[in-house]
Protein backbone atom coordinates (compact mmCIF):
# COMPACT_ATOMS: atom_id res chain seq x y z
CA UNK A 1 0.00 0.00 0.00
CA UNK A 2 1.49 3.65 -1.12
CA UNK A 3 1.84 6.00 1.92
CA UNK A 4 0.68 9.35 1.62
CA UNK A 5 3.96 10.83 1.37
CA UNK A 6 4.95 8.54 -1.37
CA UNK A 7 1.68 9.75 -3.45
CA UNK A 8 3.07 13.45 -3.30
CA UNK A 9 5.82 12.02 -6.28
CA UNK A 10 2.96 10.47 -8.51
CA UNK A 11 2.09 11.92 -11.62
CA UNK A 12 -1.54 12.09 -12.36
CA UNK A 13 -2.02 8.70 -14.49
CA UNK A 14 -0.28 6.64 -11.05
CA UNK A 15 -2.58 8.71 -8.59
CA UNK A 16 -5.41 7.83 -10.52
CA UNK A 17 -4.05 4.41 -10.78
CA UNK A 18 -3.50 4.22 -6.84
CA UNK A 19 -6.38 5.54 -5.77
CA UNK A 20 -8.85 3.68 -7.76
CA UNK A 21 -6.87 0.42 -6.66
CA UNK A 22 -7.22 1.54 -2.87
CA UNK A 23 -11.12 1.96 -3.30
CA UNK A 24 -11.67 -1.20 -5.06
CA UNK A 25 -10.07 -2.70 -2.75
CA UNK A 26 -11.64 -1.19 0.30
CA UNK A 27 -15.44 -1.43 -1.78
CA UNK A 28 -14.70 -5.30 -2.44
CA UNK A 29 -13.95 -6.22 1.26
CA UNK A 30 -17.04 -4.07 2.41
CA UNK A 31 -18.79 -6.60 0.34
CA UNK A 32 -17.04 -9.95 1.04
CA UNK A 33 -17.59 -8.83 4.85
CA UNK A 34 -21.36 -8.38 4.55
CA UNK A 35 -21.75 -11.18 2.17
CA UNK A 36 -21.72 -14.93 1.04
CA UNK A 37 -21.45 -14.17 -2.45
CA UNK A 38 -18.13 -13.72 -4.22
CA UNK A 39 -18.66 -11.15 -7.01
CA UNK A 40 -14.98 -9.86 -8.76
CA UNK A 41 -14.89 -6.47 -9.94
CA UNK A 42 -15.20 -7.35 -13.63
CA UNK A 43 -18.37 -8.72 -12.66
CA UNK A 44 -19.56 -5.88 -11.06
CA UNK A 45 -18.92 -4.38 -14.15
CA UNK A 46 -20.75 -6.32 -16.32
CA UNK A 47 -23.52 -5.90 -13.49
CA UNK A 48 -23.90 -2.63 -13.44
CA UNK A 49 -24.19 -2.21 -17.84
CA UNK A 50 -26.91 -5.04 -17.60
CA UNK A 51 -28.77 -3.68 -14.40
CA UNK A 52 -32.50 -1.98 -15.01
CA UNK A 53 -31.61 -3.65 -18.24
CA UNK A 54 -32.18 -6.51 -20.67
CA UNK A 55 -28.86 -6.15 -23.31
CA UNK A 56 -27.42 -8.77 -25.70
CA UNK A 57 -24.48 -10.29 -24.43
CA UNK A 58 -23.04 -9.00 -27.84
CA UNK A 59 -23.98 -5.77 -27.12
CA UNK A 60 -22.15 -6.22 -23.75
CA UNK A 61 -19.07 -7.47 -25.63
CA UNK A 62 -19.12 -4.64 -27.70
CA UNK A 63 -19.74 -1.97 -25.32
CA UNK A 64 -17.78 -3.14 -22.40
CA UNK A 65 -13.69 -2.92 -22.09
CA UNK A 66 -12.90 -6.93 -21.61
CA UNK A 67 -12.13 -8.96 -24.07
CA UNK A 68 -14.94 -11.06 -25.20
CA UNK A 69 -14.03 -14.92 -24.09
CA UNK A 70 -13.53 -13.13 -20.93
CA UNK A 71 -16.77 -11.59 -20.89
CA UNK A 72 -18.62 -14.81 -21.46
CA UNK A 73 -16.47 -16.42 -18.64
CA UNK A 74 -17.95 -13.69 -16.25
CA UNK A 75 -21.57 -14.06 -17.45
CA UNK A 76 -21.42 -17.99 -17.02
CA UNK A 77 -20.07 -17.55 -13.52
CA UNK A 78 -22.35 -14.60 -12.54
CA UNK A 79 -25.44 -17.20 -14.20
CA UNK A 80 -23.63 -19.62 -11.81
CA UNK A 81 -24.25 -18.36 -8.71
CA UNK A 82 -27.94 -17.23 -9.57
CA UNK A 83 -26.88 -13.31 -10.24
CA UNK A 84 -27.89 -13.09 -13.70
CA UNK A 85 -29.79 -14.89 -16.17
CA UNK A 86 -29.91 -15.48 -20.35
CA UNK A 87 -32.64 -15.90 -22.69
CA UNK A 88 -33.11 -16.18 -26.03
CA UNK A 89 -33.70 -13.13 -27.99
CA UNK A 90 -37.09 -13.17 -29.83
CA UNK A 91 -37.04 -13.50 -33.72
CA UNK A 92 -33.18 -14.18 -33.53
CA UNK A 93 -31.59 -17.68 -32.70
CA UNK A 94 -28.19 -16.89 -32.04
CA UNK A 95 -28.94 -13.90 -29.40
CA UNK A 96 -29.06 -14.02 -26.41
CA UNK A 97 -30.05 -11.52 -23.78
CA UNK A 98 -28.96 -11.21 -19.97
CA UNK A 99 -30.55 -9.56 -16.79
CA UNK A 100 -30.11 -9.64 -13.32
CA UNK A 101 -31.93 -12.05 -11.36
CA UNK A 102 -33.87 -10.72 -8.06
CA UNK A 103 -31.09 -11.69 -5.78
CA UNK A 104 -28.37 -10.24 -8.73
CA UNK A 105 -30.78 -7.15 -8.31
CA UNK A 106 -30.50 -7.06 -4.64
CA UNK A 107 -26.91 -7.31 -4.45
CA UNK A 108 -26.14 -5.11 -6.75
CA UNK A 109 -28.31 -2.59 -5.06
CA UNK A 110 -26.94 -3.43 -1.49
CA UNK A 111 -23.21 -2.90 -2.99
CA UNK A 112 -24.47 0.31 -4.45
CA UNK A 113 -25.29 1.55 -0.84
CA UNK A 114 -21.50 -0.27 0.24
CA UNK A 115 -19.97 2.23 -2.50
CA UNK A 116 -22.48 5.74 -1.05
CA UNK A 117 -21.04 4.59 2.10
CA UNK A 118 -17.09 4.76 1.32
CA UNK A 119 -18.03 7.93 -1.24
CA UNK A 120 -19.73 9.84 2.29
CA UNK A 121 -16.44 8.77 4.71
CA UNK A 122 -14.32 10.43 1.79
CA UNK A 123 -16.76 13.73 1.56
CA UNK A 124 -16.51 13.22 5.50
CA UNK A 125 -12.58 13.95 5.20
CA UNK A 126 -12.01 15.61 2.24
CA UNK A 127 -14.93 17.98 2.07
CA UNK A 128 -18.32 17.83 0.49
CA UNK A 129 -17.38 20.10 -1.97
CA UNK A 130 -14.18 18.49 -2.90
CA UNK A 131 -15.83 15.39 -3.76
CA UNK A 132 -18.47 16.98 -6.26
CA UNK A 133 -15.33 18.96 -7.86
CA UNK A 134 -13.68 15.80 -8.39
CA UNK A 135 -16.66 14.18 -9.45
CA UNK A 136 -17.09 16.69 -12.00
CA UNK A 137 -13.33 16.74 -13.01
CA UNK A 138 -13.43 13.04 -13.98
CA UNK A 139 -16.66 13.71 -16.38
CA UNK A 140 -15.03 15.92 -18.01
CA UNK A 141 -14.17 15.40 -21.92
CA UNK A 142 -10.42 14.95 -21.53
CA UNK A 143 -9.84 14.95 -25.59
CA UNK A 144 -7.73 11.70 -24.76
CA UNK A 145 -10.39 8.87 -25.93
CA UNK A 146 -9.12 6.39 -27.71
CA UNK A 147 -11.24 5.52 -30.95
Amino acid sequence: MTSNAELQNLDLIDLLSERHSLVRRISEKAWNDQSDIYISNSEWYIMARIYKKRPTISYITKNVEISRQAIHKFIKNLAAKGLVEINNVENNKKEKCIQLTALGEESYEKNEALKAQLESKIADKIGVKQVAILKDLLKLDWGIEQH
